[in-house]
């Protein structure tokens, strides 16, 4: 099992007394798979989100950044029509995986939206309304926190649209 830790993530949600829970699990076995993940914290997958990077052709009004943060349940598949939709883009595209860390921070299985190394414009797929709490990377591989999506949307000044 995961060792508990403090990440940044759990720094910024104790700064701005954002209440919350962790979540841990075991990550030996490499297998990131959300799906995978959400059974081992026993959570549904549907509650379990992940945070995915992509640069835009466009920036968006009032940044300066072509990236943007797209959050998602596991078990959903990214529309990439939608998030250029969303977003104002003609299109989008993944970030490459290489460029993660160095852009946000973060590893791939271990990527939040909370705590980057800057903020970029973000996107909640709505789904996240049905829950009274929702689960991301809390900044670490194997680890999760647990929050209030309107308050992850609040705090991270999050857009929540359909992203499907």
């Amino acid at each position: 099992m995961a060792k508990a830790i403090k990440t940044n993530v759990l720094r910024h949600l104790d700064a701005h007394k954002i209440p919350y829970e962790t979540r841990e699990y075991d990550v030996s076995d490499e297998n990131y798979d959300g799906k995978l993940i959400a059974q081992k914290v026993d959570l549904p997958a549907s509650m379990v989100y992940k945070t995915l990077v992509l640069t835009g052709d466009r920036s968006p009004v009032g940044s300066k950044s072509q990236y943007l943060v797209c959050v998602i349940p596991v078990e959903m598949e990214l529309n990439l029509k939608a998030v250029a939709r969303a977003t104002g883009n003609k299109s989008v595209a993944m970030l490459p995986q290489k460029d993660l860390l160095p852009l946000t921070g973060y590893l791939r299985g271990g990527c939040s939206p909370i705590g980057m190394k800057k903020r970029y414009p973000t996107y909640l797929d709505e789904t996240c309304t049905l829950w009274d709490e929702i689960s991301v990377c809390a900044g670490a591989r194997g680890h999760l926190v647990i929050l209030e999506p309107q308050q992850l949307a609040t705090f991270l000044n999050a857009q929540v649209v359909d992203l499907k």
